[in-house]
């Protein structure tokens, strides 16, 4: 096996800049940091992002523009100092319309160059689609055409959603077989011993960013004020940046606005309440950091129904209750049984175990040996 003493990550933006793929990239960092002694430098695709050189004791570059030249003489820089480079994608995340070009561009230039490094991406996205009246729709095309160069340019990809693999493979002109698919991890933190719900104070939590809150609460008011009657809720916390609207009370309870906060801080209420509210799609739940955040930490996840179908070992009634479909009136020795079967998921590809995954796809042997098989076969494949 190679030995993987360094790495390159390149991503979109880190702290203090509000970012789920930065936050997820920096936290595996930090785990691999601790459980293998894998050093990190990132590269920063933003060039308008503002923060530290250093940032939790990682040197940080950046663009000084989204060019393939720019990033090119970054990636040149670090030609002999280490061995792979790990790139989270999310077309969005550097490109206004989803299709950064200069950056794909880019590493197809670095790969002919270089013969002894390889790169390795985990994709949080792939390519968007919609209707013919959205920008998605016209984007789509370049978008996946993007997506498929940089399948084929990629050593090793990993994502988070079993029917990204599927997409994967089928791009990868049968390159790649083996592709995991790791669920997100919290990035608030995985706290033990976690009391049980009846122990917990009667309080509802509405975490995240400004985008899935405001569906809770303007799209969501009835499923929203049910769970509040039928748990006995008696406060309802409001976790993430300021809406630009004022939250009407919830059955007469006042919204507590608490704003951003620091991942110990959201950690400590997380586990003192005894359910997590969230409107985001059914289908996608394994991309939702907010639901996994709820799950870690051992809550009762409660959305509303999206027209989907189960996926990635998640059940509705079993993982999270659907509060406008629940036939029976909900209680909190129910809630607890769900909740536990939402932990006992979530721990299967905890930051730990993910950690090991990433380590042995960077570090191990690149050309898909057993052992590198053996090391994810219980994380799942396309």
């Amino acid at each position: 096996m190679n030995k993987l003493d360094w790495m390159t990550a390149i991503v979109p933006r880190l702290p203090p800049a509000v970012d789920g793929v930065g936050d997820y990239a920096l936290n595996l960092a930090k785990q691999m940091r601790q459980d293998f002694g894998v050093n990190t430098t990132f590269l920063i695709g933003d060039p308008n992002w503002s923060g530290q050189a250093i940032v939790e004791g990682f040197p940080i570059q950046q663009v000084t523009e989204q060019s393939s030249q720019a990033l090119l003489k970054l990636l040149s820089s670090h030609e002999h100092s280490t061995k792979v480079v790990l790139l989270h994608y999310v077309g969005y995340g550097y490109a206004k319309r989803g299709c950064p070009v200069w950056l794909i561009e880019a590493l197809e230039h670095w790969r002919k160059a270089t013969k002894s490094q390889n790169l390795v991406t985990m994709f949080h996205e792939i390519y968007a689609f919609g209707p013919i009246w959205t920008s998605q729709f016209w984007t789509s095309p370049l978008q996946r055409n993007l997506a498929a160069r940089l399948v084929r340019l990629s050593d090793r990809c990993l994502t988070s959603k079993q029917l990204y693999a599927e997409i994967i493979g089928k791009l990868s002109q049968e390159k790649h077989s083996q592709i995991p698919t790791l669920p997100v991890f919290s990035n608030v933190g995985e706290p033990k011993n976690l009391a049980s719900l009846s122990e917990r104070p009667r309080r509802l939590v509405v975490f995240g960013g400004g985008g899935p809150r405001s569906r809770v609460y303007q799209h969501s008011q009835l499923a929203l004020q049910r769970t509040c009657r039928e748990l006995g809720i008696e406060e309802i916390l409001d976790i993430g940046p300021a809406l630009d609207f004022e939250i009407q009370p919830i059955n007469g309870i006042p919204v507590v606005r608490l704003g951003i906060r620091s991942a110990d801080d959201i950690s400590n209420l997380l586990a003192n309440s005894v359910a997590g509210f969230f409107n985001y799609h059914t289908e996608f739940l394994t991309k939702s950091t907010i639901f996994a955040a709820y799950c870690a930490h051992r809550l009762l996840p409660v959305g509303v129904w999206y027209e989907g179908k189960n996926g990635d070992g998640l059940e509705a009634s079993k993982h999270y209750w659907l509060a406008d479909r629940y036939h029976h009136r909900m209680n909190l020795s129910e809630g607890q049984i769900v909740a536990d079967n939402a932990y006992a998921w979530y721990e299967k590809h905890q930051l730990s175990v993910q950690a090991h995954t990433f380590f042995t796809y960077l570090g191990g042997n690149l050309s898909g040996g057993d052992h590198v098989r053996n090391q994810v076969s219980s994380v799942g494949f396309n």
